[in-house]
């Protein structure tokens, strides 16, 4: 059996780990908003109609963030049309998803449903067919107190505190020929930066994202940020970044390898970001704001309606997923731990329904996907500081990424409690490997859990009927002097919690 080696040492951190990391996405997409958060004839459903079990989930889940309200549906969107009296607002056509959008959730319920999720939102404005105006206008009526023209429109529709929201994208996706009112790179840098200069005369303590490529395989990659970035730079403070994944061929070794695409990405932009700043000999440092990402099958479930209709919240994008997709987005959140020094928020695409860890029926059932699972145990038992690990591992050959190793690691320790979390995946498609943790700098530690999500088929699916038998199981982990070992399966994923000297940790 192949063996691994991963090295531990509290003095070799990375950054603190960042609340924002476990964000979500909240788009007008198919069943995401409509019968997905927002379901009113559902047993669970509030006052305001949102599910009661949805946000359950989201709670356990561990969600900090929530990007809202697109995606490529903010750049068509008037924000005004889903404000006052519910009766009163217009149905507009969405081109953006060929849907029709009833606007019967907007802006201020988008906030209540915030406030009873106990989540951050993260505002989008649309900077593909309006611009620096409608942004302001957006922000008076969500963080201006009172006494002007949308501030008291807010405070009429029932809500007397401003809503103080800190995270705005400027657009979405910008770079893309498929969004309404895509730019060029020189075009949407001068309207980034004007309309952020602007919200910030209105409040200078803004955080502000600009449009980043939608993919690291657009021909524009590098050369968009570059040149966004030179307008802009000491406008905004995160350049967001896209990427889905999916396994493609039947090529299940490469797509159990994407995290490697995501840590090259991340890695590109940062340079990219830092020679603009050395350039502009600014002290400031743009962070990453990874808003999209998941695994996203784009061929396999429609992605726009029939032609000839305009349904309102009709099923879209509404994978399906397995024990591989779960992997990857397991080691994709390793990616974005280990670069928790300039990767500042992040967003799981989406949240629920739309390629989503999360399931609802109309009116009816709820459950989890398999990727539900490693995001709900990693938001929970990441915190402190992200450890910077060595690791020694064996690899195999892919036909994407040539040699590629087979487990992928990364820790984090809570000075305070002595709480150690490892979080490891095994890229093998056939074979297990063990993985020895040296613990010798944190002066011995104690086993307190080791669970892992593996089994006998990687397409393996959970359903409505069960969702559990997929999800995380407890495994031995044995220690020997100062070390711990821990067999992972072929294509798996798994979470190994520690108590050091430090602290206790086992809360």
């Amino acid at each position: 059996m192949p063996h691994a080696r991963v090295i531990l040492n509290p003095a070799f951190t990375v950054a603190p780990v960042r609340r924002r990391t476990f964000g979500t996405f909240v788009e007008h997409l198919g069943r995401c908003v409509y019968t997905g958060i927002h379901d009113p004839g559902h047993p669970t459903a509030d006052e305001d109609g949102f599910r009661g079990d949805v946000i359950e989930h989201v709670r356990e889940l561990g969600i900090s963030t929530v990007r809202y309200p697109g995606g490529n549906f903010v750049s068509g969107y008037r924000w005004e049309d889903g404000i006052g009296p519910v009766e009163e607002r217009p149905a507009r056509l969405d081109l953006a998803w060929h849907s029709t959008e009833p606007n019967t959730v907007g802006v201020d319920e988008f906030m209540r449903w915030c406030a009873k999720a106990d989540v951050e939102p993260m505002m989008a404005v649309n900077l593909g067919t309006r611009g620096v105006q409608e942004a302001l206008d957006l922000l008076e009526y969500c963080n201006v107190e009172g006494g002007t023209a949308w501030s008291d429109l807010r405070r009429k529709n029932g809500a007397t505190d401003p809503y103080g929201i800190r995270m705005w994208c400027l657009g979405n996706e910008m770079d893309g020929p498929w969004q309404i009112g895509h730019k060029t790179a020189a075009e949407y840098g001068r309207v980034a930066a004007e309309t952020a200069r602007a919200m910030r005369m209105v409040d200078p303590g803004l955080e502000l994202v600009a449009c980043g490529s939608s993919s690291s395989a657009m021909p524009t990659f590098g050369e968009w940020e570059r040149t966004v970035l030179t307008e802009a730079y000491e406008h905004v403070d995160l350049i967001s970044a896209h990427a889905y994944y999916f396994e493609k061929d039947g090529d299940l070794a490469s797509f159990l390898a994407s995290a490697l695409n995501m840590d090259a990405f991340i890695e590109d932009v940062v340079a990219t970001a830092d020679a603009v700043r050395a350039v502009n000999r600014s002290s400031k440092r743009i962070g990453i704001s990874f808003d999209e990402w998941n695994v996203w099958y784009q061929d396999a479930a429609p992605s726009v309606p029939p032609k000839d209709s305009w349904p309102v919240a009709p099923p879209l994008l509404e994978d399906h997923y397995n024990l591989a997709d779960a992997v990857v987005v397991g080691n994709l959140l390793i990616s974005l731990l280990r670069h928790s020094d300039r990767v500042l928020s992040a967003s799981l695409a989406q949240l629920v329904n739309v390629i989503a860890p999360i399931m609802t029926e109309p009116g009816g059932r709820i459950w989890k996907q398999t990727t539900y699972h490693p995001f709900a145990l990693t938001s929970r038992y990441a915190v402190g500081e992200v450890l910077r690990v060595e690791l020694a591992t064996p690899s195999h050959q892919t036909a994407t990424y040539g040699d590629t190793p087979l487990v992928d690691a990364v820790a984090t320790h809570d000075a305070e409690t002595g709480a150690v979390a490892t979080f490891l995946v095994n890229r093998s498609t056939s074979e297990a490997v063990t993985v020895e943790l040296d613990l010798r700098a944190f002066g011995g530690a104690e086993v307190v859990e080791a669970l892992t999500m593996a089994g006998d088929d990687p397409y393996a699916r959970s359903t409505v009927e069960d969702d559990t038998s997929l999800a995380p199981r407890p495994v031995t982990a044995t220690r020997d002097g100062d070390l711990v070992r821990l067999e992972l399966p072929p294509v798996s994923w798994s979470v190994l919690r520690l108590a050091t000297a430090a602290g206790p940790g086992a809360a």
